[in-house]
């Protein structure tokens, strides 16, 4: 018997093959994607040349333009010296008074130029004409409905670009008010001729066209162009169109143009039968009108597909030579460096892991070295600015106690006993309420009195505001208002804000300080400005942070606000500082109002 054979083992391809597949898509996929860059890139910088191009075309046009549109400005107004035309506009039935006004207006086109030139009467009806021997002339026609004709009468001069009712011309018109013994008694009116243009245009490269302020083509190097807008108009813009003859018969039908991206501030991309254009603009007429060049992109658009191809064909010859070279360079280092580079790079990050751990423990010990002193030294600075007041406070209403009795003013001198005990019990108050900082206090929310609480902060900085001369305003509406929170803390915020301003006025011209504190609904809000200089932009964002203050050194620690703000934000307020114009600044606290009944328990 002949012996069974076993079945052939199945033959799976080689890895290396699937390493020169993934390899070859790889290479692949960066020659296409370096010659996509190189044809992105090659466009832009074509179209960026043709748009500079196109620029400095359009510049010069639109200086041209704007030179004919102004070089007839003046027209009309001579008209305001004529006495001829004067006596018509008193008189419009003299036909001596007609004839000599149509001849003089005649002479004067002749010399400068203009396609027509005509007086109207307030009516709008045209008296006189520098054509009125054609039959195209204006003269007896009612043109009140014209746009230009009532911005003179309104405004004392208007401009119009529209189509000839009576010559079938598009022509720009200038109007002027023509004024005697202080009325308006008339109207003259220039019309220039922009045909000359736009036939010059024809001979330029590329497609240049005029858009008006609704954005409907008047000028264009193409016939088919003209009144087309861009984009439909509304059915007010057309009705007003119909109404005052802009365009004449055209049926103002959209352009067929399909709009692009956005190239330029002054540059779009556009597909007009499927043919791309760059669009540049420039404006013109003081900005009322938009003179656009288009540029067909056919040749960038060529040389960027050169360029991609030469770009491509660059990157695989590169390719090919680097493959050939790393296949020799990996059979020499393959065996040789493997088992050297895994010892290497296990020592090393032995090392490293040793390094790090070093450097974690070294700077944790430092961060919490730090944060000691941090919270060291913001508890001492704040303790120093809170009781600061207080105790200046004291000074002064013992000194003045000592005073009064001297002078027998024994009453007097009670109540400033009487407010020392309170400003102590306030100091023992401040102590106890530095665990604000920490945790939020669980006692409840009482109701303070606004009025007693801006009082007693005033008298805290009475001698600060007697010294410094400056003027305090007061006014609470209604005298009854409360916030809810507690009182020492609202008088304590105030005396910040108060204290700041003060430092504020120091140097300055004018030395006030309004305090305005009105109801909002639920809210009490308490508004204290002072005439001072503004803050500075760059500290005005930061100016409720830690330590951060406009003083200079020594005049402060940058805490008062911070605490201010953490004790308004406590009672469920907000505290904000503002700029005023053209000086001063002002700080708005706004809090919860409490029960009148509450405030005054």
């Amino acid at each position: 018997m002949n012996p069974v054979s076993a079945p052939p083992a199945r033959v799976r391809p080689p890895r290396r093959h699937a390493a020169w597949l993934w390899r070859g898509c790889l290479g692949l996929t960066l020659i296409a994607l370096v010659a996509w860059a190189a044809h992105a890139f090659s466009l832009q910088r074509g179209l960026q040349r043709l748009h500079a191009a196109a620029q400095q075309r359009l510049e010069v046009e639109a200086a041209r333009l704007d030179g004919q549109l102004s070089r007839f400005e003046y027209l009309p107004s001579v008209l305001e010296t004529s006495p001829e035309v004067l006596r018509l506009l008193a008189a419009p039935g003299d036909g001596a008074a007609r004839e000599a006004v149509n001849r003089y207006l005649k002479a004067l086109n002749a010399i400068a130029g203009a396609d027509n030139l005509y007086v109207l009467d307030r009516a709008g009806t045209a008296l006189a004409a520098a054509d009125f021997e054609l039959p195209s002339s204006p003269v007896g026609q009612d043109l009140s409905y014209r746009p230009y004709m009532r911005d003179a009468l309104a405004k004392g001069r208007g401009t119009f670009y529209g189509m000839g009712i009576t010559s079938a011309r598009a022509g720009y018109y200038l109007s002027y008010a023509l004024p005697a013994r202080g009325e308006t008694r008339g109207v003259a009116t220039v019309k220039v001729n922009l045909q000359t243009v736009e036939q010059e245009w024809r001979d330029l490269p590329g497609d240049l066209l005029m858009l008006d302020e609704r954005q409907v083509v008047i000028l264009a190097s193409r016939d088919a162009w003209k009144y087309h807008p861009l984009a439909p108009l509304s059915a007010d813009a057309r009705a007003e169109a119909a109404q005052s003859r802009r365009y004449g018969s055209a049926d103002l039908a959209p352009l067929d143009w399909q709009m692009g991206e956005r190239f330029d501030k002054r540059a779009s991309r556009l597909l007009i039968d499927a043919r791309p254009y760059l669009m540049s603009e420039h404006p013109v007429n003081r900005g009322q009108w938009r003179l656009l060049l288009l540029d067909d992109e056919a040749h960038a658009r060529t040389t960027a597909r050169s360029t991609a191809i030469s770009a491509g064909l660059g990157t695989a010859v590169l390719l090919l030579a680097a493959t050939v070279a790393a296949q020799r360079r990996r059979a020499i280092r393959q065996r040789l460096a493997s088992r050297e580079a895994l010892q290497a790079a296990h020592d090393s990050l032995e090392i490293k892991v040793q390094e790090r751990t070093a450097e974690l423990r070294a700077a944790q010990n430092d961060l919490v070295h730090a944060g000691k002193l941090a919270v060291l030294g913001q508890m001492s600075a704040g303790m120093v600015h809170e009781l600061n007041q207080p105790l200046a406070a004291l000074h002064t209403l013992s000194d003045n106690a000592a005073l009064l009795i001297d002078r027998g003013r024994l009453d007097d001198a009670k109540g400033n006993l009487a407010r020392i005990g309170r400003l102590v019990n306030r100091l023992g108050r401040l102590t106890s309420q530095l665990k604000v900082f920490a945790h939020k206090s669980n006692e409840p929310i009482g109701s303070a009195s606004v009025h007693r609480a801006i009082n007693e902060a005033l008298a805290l900085v009475a001698a600060r505001l007697r010294d410094g001369g400056i003027e305090v305003s007061v006014q609470v509406e209604p005298a009854s208002l409360a916030v809810a929170g507690d009182e020492t803390r609202l008088e304590q915020v105030l005396g910040n804000v108060l204290g700041n301003a003060i430092d504020a006025l120091d140097g300055a011209e004018v030395r006030r300080i309004d305090i305005l504190a009105t109801a909002r609904g639920n809210t009490c809000q308490i508004v204290v400005g002072n005439s001072g200089p503004c803050i500075d932009p760059e500290i005005l964002p930061r100016l409720f942070e830690p330590f951060v203050t406009s003083k200079p050194p020594g005049k402060g620690l940058g805490l008062g606000l911070m605490i201010s703000s953490h004790i308004v934000r406590g009672y469920g307020g907000s505290l904000r500082a503002s700029n005023l114009a053209p000086s001063g600044a002002q700080f708005t606290i706004e809090l919860p109002r409490a029960a009148v009944s509450e405030a005054l328990a």
